[in-house]
C-alpha cells in the first residue's frame, strides 16, 4: 500500500506526563503524520470534544486515545458521555490504559469502546503498540469522514 495517507487528528486523554511523552515519541519515531492533541483530564476532554471555551477552534478528532484513570472525570465517564452524544459517538475510541482488570475491559466494551489496549511498561513495546494502533486505524479501518 503506497497510497498517501491523509493525516488524522488524534486526541490523547492522558494525565501521566511520562505516558504523554512516550506517546508523542512513538508518533515521532514511527514518522506518524497524524496530529496529536493532548488533554490531561476527562472534563477537559469533554470540553475539547464539544469545542467549548479555549477549545472552540480545535478540529474534531478522528480518533481518541483514552486512559481510564483520569482526574475530574474518569475515562469510563468520558466514554459513556461520548457514546451517548449524537455528534461524538461516531469517533472511534481506543482505551489505552495500564489496567488489565477484566471488569475494565468488559465495562469499556459495554460502553462501546472500539478497542481496549493495555499499555506496556517497556518503552520499545509501547512504541510498537502505538504504531500498531496507528497502522490499524489508518490502513485497515475506514474512518467516517467529517
Amino acid at each position: 500500500m503506497n497510497e498517501v495517507q491523509k493525516p488524522i487528528d488524534v486526541l490523547l486523554v492522558e494525565d501521566d506526563p511520562g505516558d504523554v511523552l512516550m506517546t508523542r515519541e512513538a508518533f515521532e519515531e514511527n514518522k506518524v503524520v497524524n496530529r496529536l492533541a493532548v488533554v490531561s483530564d476527562g472534563a477537559s476532554a469533554m470540553q475539547y470534544l464539544r469545542k467549548e471555551g479555549e477549545y472552540a477552534d480545535v478540529p474534531t478528532p478522528d480518533m481518541v486515545l483514552l486512559d481510564l484513570n483520569l482526574p475530574r472525570m474518569d475515562g469510563r465517564e468520558v466514554l459513556a458521555a461520548m457514546k451517548s452524544d449524537d455528534e461524538l459517538r461516531r469517533i472511534p475510541v481506543v482505551v489505552l490504559t495500564t489496567s488489565e482488570a477484566e471488569e475494565d475491559v468488559l465495562r469499556s466494551y459495554s460502553l462501546h469502546a472500539n478497542a481496549y489496549v493495555t499499555k506496556p511498561v517497556d518503552f520499545a513495546r509501547f512504541i510498537e503498540v502505538v504504531r500498531q494502533i496507528d497502522d490499524f486505524f489508518l490502513t485497515v479501518v475506514r474512518l467516517p469522514s467529517r
